[in-house]
């Protein structure tokens, strides 16, 4: 006889916290070898107070988060605590040779980036919320991306008009864009996704979609593109391209969108480099950096080349926190910060330290599998592919496997927009691991509203059935909806 064995839900709170003891542990380690590396081994007073300042911190935050979301994933916000942590120390030590105080500032950020995460728990009671803002995300996204053109509020760095100063700080708006896009993709893919997948016609194997389906997405898409290009910035395209391919694939589970997004993503590269000198520079960085012409011409690879030689210098094991010369290579706490790990904790540090990236996202990806609402499950593996595909581009331009572009390391690099927004970010996905967890019968929407949601995400595709509908016909619907009608669970007893 089969029987069916029911799994109770856990709260997460003893794991998180033993898993925040340990990154703070790793964190506190860092700095007092970083101490130790230059010559200084005693702990200033100063560093106790900001550690002991980040303890409270990060344990009052455990205490918000297992109240407002009991059942969320216990690993997401002690990997990003060991993240940031270890990027404070590498800031840290690079400012003692420079005597700037850099990682003040950052400190700083910190703190706000994790009253942000918070507060997107606490106010975000439902994910499913986000769903009524999908042409509104839009919206705010490519205003967000306009907001560098603004004369007298953007600003122009190295050939890219990518910020905006306010108040006297700078903001790359680009950041929070892509959260807002992601939202978008998420709320019009789940409403799309079987007439992207299968109402088109049929050409060399590969399905194609009606126009009326596939062209809001595509002018959006175009929209973002445009604005990049004007903007001359070319790794946020990037990141771009990889964010609608990856949503798509998800949302169709066709393979052949893969090859339809890499074609229009080439095509798009292509136009950027051909349009903007300075990234065309990049490529020639890339392809030619220890040529001598190229070595030694302004903007040239003198930067990444530095960076080259120092994880080199590192070796497997590295040269210990403090005792490297990363701070000798220009960017080495933000652009090349990956460089200057390289080089002082060398190889095997560097895999353990991307490690926890992989963590974080094969956690986010589990949520997005546990998730039982369409919408749920394209934002979840949108915003973990967003990590994992940043993560990939800024590693990938430091070790030269593809060209430099200039996006900042997630939670280690120096710099608060991308900081600010991937705490965003930890914040989303510990509050959709919350609703992916938790028993059904403590869903924080009520009865009624939750069948609301329920109902419209069906409307979307076709009209619910009548318990007496023949099982032929429930036996031939798509499968998407299926999953999301949230079927009882039969099991049949010999």
């Amino acid at each position: 006889m089969s029987v069916v064995a029911p799994t109770t839900p856990r709260k997460g709170r003893l794991p998180e916290f033993g898993l925040l003891i340990l990154a703070l542990t790793l964190t506190t380690g860092a700095w007092v070898l970083v101490n130790a590396g230059v010559g200084n081994p005693e702990f200033p007073a100063s560093i106790t107070k900001i550690i002991g300042g980040a303890g409270f911190l990060t344990l009052l935050a455990h205490v918000l988060i297992r109240t407002w979301a009991p059942y969320a994933d216990p690993v997401f916000f002690p990997a990003a605590v060991a993240l940031n942590g270890l990027g404070l120390a590498m800031i840290h030590r690079l400012d003692i040779p420079r005597e700037t105080s850099l990682v003040h500032g950052q400190f700083v950020l910190t703190v706000a980036g994790i009253v942000f995460m918070v507060l997107t728990v606490v106010i975000l009671r439902d994910h499913r919320w986000l769903r009524r803002f999908t042409w509104s995300s839009l919206i705010v996204g490519i205003a967000l991306l306009l907001a560098p053109m603004i004369p007298g509020l953007g600003r122009t760095f190295q050939g890219a008009r990518i910020w905006i100063m306010v108040g006297g700080f700078s903001y790359q708006p680009a950041e929070m864009a892509k959260i807002f896009l992601a939202i978008f993709f998420a709320g019009y893919l789940v409403s799309e996704r079987d007439n992207l997948s299968l109402a088109g016609p049929k050409i060399l194997g590969i399905h194609l979609p009606k126009a009326r389906h596939f062209v809001p997405i595509l002018i959006a898409w175009l929209a973002c593109m445009g604005v990049l290009v004007m903007e001359k910035d070319f790794g946020t395209a990037l990141l771009f391209f990889g964010l609608f391919v990856a949503m798509l694939y998800v949302a169709t589970e066709r393979t052949s969108w893969l090859l339809i997004g890499s074609f229009l993503s080439m095509g798009g590269i292509a136009v950027i480099v051909k349009m903007v000198p300075h990234i065309h520079a990049r490529f020639d960085i890339w392809l030619h950096a220890l040529d001598p012409e190229v070595y030694n011409a302004k903007f040239g690879s003198y930067q990444i080349v530095q960076g080259l030689f120092g994880m080199a210098s590192g070796g497997l094991l590295g040269t210990g926190f403090g005792k490297g010369y990363a701070y000798k290579t220009y960017a080495s706490n933000s652009d090349l910060i990956i460089a200057s790990f390289g080089e002082e904790i060398g190889l095997a540090g560097l895999l353990a330290l991307l490690s926890i990236y992989l963590i974080i996202v094969m956690r986010g990806l589990r949520t997005a599998v546990l998730l039982k609402d369409g919408m749920g499950k394209l934002l979840a593996a949108g915003l973990s592919f967003t990590i994992a595909w940043q993560s990939f581009l800024v590693v990938g331009g430091v070790t030269r496997l593809i060209p430099l572009t200039g996006l900042a390391m997630p939670f280690l690099a120096h710099g608060g927009s991308a900081l600010l927004t991937n705490w965003i970010i930890v914040g989303l996905l510990i509050r959709m691991s919350d609703i992916a967890r938790r028993p059904p019968s403590t869903d924080p929407l009520p009865p009624s509203l939750l069948a609301n949601f329920t109902s419209k995400e069906k409307g979307d595709e076709e009209a619910v059935g009548s318990p007496s509908q023949d099982s032929s016909e429930i036996a031939g619907e798509d499968s998407h909806n299926l999953k999301d009608r949230q079927p009882t669970e039969v099991v049949r007893l010999p």
